[in-house]
């Protein structure tokens, strides 16, 4: 949490030194800053603030892109006139254990074109999600486990 704040302080400084109080010179003081502490003392709680940053854009870009492949799949599956849909729901054991990673996760899932969350056991150790194209249940579980879920759950722990 240190190095977030000293983070902001570093873009602020950028912000007074070049004069220019604007979200583009703050969010180039912030990308300034963040490569200060990315080069600096590596031993302090910099690193894991560092790679917690790394992972997040990581994820971001992960997501954008299984956004954009979802969005052309169920475009091409409208514009098509043979249906390649094959619908389901399927049941996507929990790693997650807090409401906050549940209630991510299935919101993430939800977003994506084509799939949907639908329930959550009482237990809180699976997720009920209905998919519209569900070539193979295993490898649809494994590609969220692995991907929303894994991703997830290293950004946020």
């Amino acid at each position: 949490m240190r190095a977030l704040l000293l983070n902001f302080l570093l873009a602020l400084t950028w912000a007074a030194v070049t004069g220019i109080f604007s979200a583009r010179n703050l969010t180039i003081g912030f990308i300034l800053g963040f490569l200060i502490l990315l080069f600096a003392d590596r031993t302090t709680d910099h690193a894991s603030y560092i790679g917690r940053i790394i992972k997040l854009g990581s994820f971001i870009g992960f997501f954008v892109w299984e956004l954009m492949v979802a969005n052309i799949r169920m475009a091409h599956s409208v514009i098509t006139p043979s249906t390649t849909m094959r619908p389901g729901v399927i049941a996507i054991p929990l790693s997650a254990k807090t409401d906050a990673e549940i209630t991510l996760l299935a919101n993430l899932i939800s977003l994506t074109p084509g799939t949907l969350s639908i329930d959550v056991s009482t237990d809180r150790k699976t997720l009920y999600i209905h998919a519209m194209f569900i070539d193979d249940v295993d490898t649809m579980r494994y590609e969220i486990k692995t991907g929303f879920e894994r991703r997830l759950l290293e950004v946020l722990r």
